[in-house]
């Protein structure tokens, strides 16, 4: 049964605003998208007016959720602070006294209920949840993702992939994923099984042309639903490819499920190795641990010849981990049978396993196995 934007609306009608009117006469709505079954929208309020309309959120959720054919149901609250609105307080300052200024004692105050760290909780069934993401874009993260996961599966764990790339989901292409996820008997999303993976993307809801023009509330909703929406079942590590830099996605990923970890993907040159160094202190701010830093298109081996050329220099992210005090995780060579494995679904740790390639992302995922091991056990 195909769901239509009428329908949508009609069930958002039968929804109160805080004020008592019907939240489609509330002119808080943004554009509703309805595909196959999957519906989009945002509630666009005012920033001081948020926490009274996130109970409306949740109704209006429950009523498109309620429609007969709705699979998916992703609405977001978005709340703006209004022009000449009065800004949060600014941070304590230092107590100056006659000598000068007296530092204020660094120490980490206890979070608060409101804090957003208080809103971490397990995924039930997943005994570690780690982030592999990259400062920039183009570094190959998502494929290095795919065939970590696949380099722990072949360590016996069992093993999930969550792709939160909102903006440019690349598991689809990279596993030959076509088909959409079902529902179970409670309407969670289940994920769906290639190469023993259990693999979940935003790209299996949307057609792969569609843009994602999607502020930042609407991606963090979206992410939170990839995650508490699903159905992953029991699972030694998810492994979760981020979007490209420190933004929304990476924050709401570490407010709401305590992370055991992060892998940072770089590439060898300096500019790629100024935006790892971002990613790599954003998630420290928010106390995740890093795992270590994998240097990707680490050099080029003629299949030909065998000459070797460092085509974006060579080494610069074994030297970063050194500097830095975190592991160095090992070097992926820029090589044609990646690329071409990657671009026809079928990754080069599941077509070669035999290979080289296949045995460095293995050695990859021993070292990220060997930190997590004691979380996996206790789990």
């Amino acid at each position: 049964m195909s769901v239509t934007q009428q329908q949508v609306q009609d069930a958002l009608a039968r929804v109160a605003s805080p004020r008592g009117v019907a939240l489609t006469n509330a002119n808080v709505l943004s554009a509703i998208t309805v595909t196959d079954g999957k519906v989009f929208f945002s509630i666009n309020v005012d920033a001081a007016e948020a926490r009274a309309w996130e109970s409306v959120r949740a109704q209006a959720e429950a009523a498109v959720r309620a429609i007969p054919g709705v699979t998916v149901a992703m609405i977001a609250l978005t709340a703006e602070r209004k022009a000449g609105a009065a800004a949060p307080p600014p941070p304590p300052q230092p107590h100056r006294h006659a000598h000068g200024v007296q530092p204020v004692a660094a120490h980490k105050p206890p979070q608060s209920p409101s804090s957003p760290m208080s809103r971490q909780s397990e995924i039930p069934g997943v005994a570690a949840v780690i982030a592999v993401a990259s400062g920039k874009g183009g570094v190959g993260k998502s494929t290095t993702a795919l065939n970590l996961a696949l380099g722990l599966r072949d360590l016996g764990l069992r093993v999930g992939l969550l792709d939160a790339d909102i903006y440019g989901p690349s598991v689809p292409r990279l596993t030959g994923i076509h088909e959409k996820p079902q529902l179970d008997d409670n309407r969670k999303m289940i994920p769906i099984p290639r190469f023993g993976l259990a693999i979940m993307s935003i790209g299996f809801l949307v057609e792969e042309d569609t843009a994602m023009i999607w502020r930042g509330p609407m991606v963090m909703s979206a992410i939170t639903q990839m995650l508490r929406d699903v159905a992953w079942g029991t699972l030694d590590v998810l492994v979760v490819d981020m979007p490209p830099g420190t933004g929304d996605a990476q924050l709401t990923l570490a407010q709401n499920v305590p992370l055991k970890g992060a892998v940072i993907v770089s590439t060898p040159q300096d500019l790629s190795l100024i935006d790892a160094r971002r990613g790599l202190a954003m998630f420290k701010k928010v106390n995740v641990p890093v795992l270590g830093i994998v240097e990707n298109m680490s050099y080029f081996q003629c299949p030909h010849c065998g000459t070797r050329s460092d085509i974006f220099g060579h080494g610069g992210a074994r030297h970063e981990a050194e500097r830095l005090g975190v592991p160095f995780l090992g070097e992926i060579p820029l090589h044609m049978s990646i690329r071409t494995t990657s671009d026809s679904g079928n990754p080069v740790v599941a077509s070669e396993p035999d290979g080289p390639h296949a045995a460095i992302y293995r050695a990859i995922g021993t070292k990220v196995r060997d930190q997590l091991q004691g979380v996996i056990a206790a789990a």
